[in-house]
């Protein structure tokens, strides 16, 4: 299902700007991951229940596809802050009370189940949207708990190939849906941060030559977040410096044709730009000694990357500007995250070295 970038506006005119100034409603694509099972209850029969649910709301909503073999896949609501937050009030009290099976005829009805109270509802939010989530010494969110009454927990790492966290949301679907609505106000707010995020895709281009293959970006000029989807595999949460089983570089760049340079586009593709943010004990190991690192990843990708020379907020990290085709954006986006995963292996293998020699 087509969907707007997460947590920001839509295309205009559906965006403030597209409005007239008596209807300044902010509009946000929120994004959720959820069970398979849970998408088959908000979906419902023959997709009855999203269909209730966009038509009580006014909201757009809709679950990414199946993909064999992964039992996870994306809700995204698109709407007005108020009406996104309904609409999670609406998915969550349907997660907590399904409808049971039809009994057989002839048989006394069942006893009704114990229902289970609270709900984890777990959101993704671009990593680069959690110092505004969060706030100074955690003030934010806090404040966010007290009014809902809802517990939320974010998660310190990434999903793998993307600069998405997923944040908890802990609680009734009445304070579900108070705790999405404070959520909401804060990242369309702080919009701007978010531009450049990558997509978590659950089980996304298990392949990886299929990933550079069939990769695409929803990056933008409008008043968006500017995230484009990623090449990843489900599953565990991930930083960008953090270890995984990724195949190598020259495994995903083997099967393609060479890069080309973003100036030139021969293949008609438009130039986009991406922000990540990377962190700043990082950066160094993308760099290399006398820039020979970033040199080799730009020379691979065919993508232009320059770095900021200071850190652009309180979190201390350095945002690298990625521009060039989606596809060159993507090549990059995986030389960075091999590197960083290699520098975190040999840190892991010093600090055991280490704690050996102890």
């Amino acid at each position: 299902m087509p969907s707007s970038p997460p947590n920001s506006p839509p295309p205009n005119p559906a965006s403030p700007r597209g409005q007239s100034a008596a209807n300044p409603a902010e509009i946000l694509t929120l994004r959720a991951l959820v069970s398979t099972k849970d998408a088959g209850i908000i979906i419902g029969k023959a997709g009855r229940n999203v269909a209730d649910l966009r038509e009580s709301t006014g909201v757009k909503a809709g679950v990414s596809k199946v993909v064999p073999g992964v039992h996870e896949r994306v809700l995204s609501v698109t709407g007005p802050v108020e009406a996104v937050a309904k609409a999670y009030t609406l998915i969550a009290s349907q997660l907590l009370s399904p409808p049971a099976p039809p009994s057989p005829p002839q048989t006394p009805p069942p006893s009704p189940p114990n229902q289970a109270s609270t709900l984890t509802l777990r959101l993704l939010i671009s990593h680069n949207l959690m110092g505004t989530l969060i706030g100074r010494s955690g003030l934010k969110i806090k404040s966010i708990q007290d009014a809902s009454g809802v517990r939320m927990v974010a998660a310190k790492e990434m999903l793998p190939q993307s600069t998405e966290r997923v944040v908890e949301v802990i609680g009734d679907a009445e304070a579900i849906g108070r705790a999405v609505e404070e959520v909401g106000r804060c990242l369309v707010e702080d919009w701007e941060r978010g531009v450049g995020t990558v997509l978590y895709h659950p089980g996304a281009a298990v392949d990886p030559s299929l990933a550079m293959q069939h990769g695409t970006s929803h990056v933008s000029p409008r008043r968006t977040n500017g995230q484009m989807p990623a090449f990843g595999s489900g599953g565990r949460r991930q930083s960008l410096g953090q270890h995984s089983s990724l195949p190598s570089a020259a495994a995903v760049l083997a099967p393609t044709a060479a890069p080309t340079s973003p100036t030139s586009n021969a293949a008609n593709q438009p130039i986009r730009t991406q922000n990540i943010s990377i962190p700043s004990d990082m950066v160094g190991c993308i760099i290399g000694r006398g820039g020979a690192k970033i040199t080799e990843i730009r020379r691979l990708s065919g993508s232009k990357i320059s770095i900021a020379k200071q850190p652009h907020d309180e979190t201390g990290e350095r945002m690298f500007t990625i521009t060039g085709t989606g596809e060159s954006n993507e090549k990059a986006l995986f030389l960075l995250y091999n590197q960083l995963e290699g520098e975190k292996e040999r840190r892991v293998g010093r600090e055991a070295m280490n704690a050996g020699a102890e």
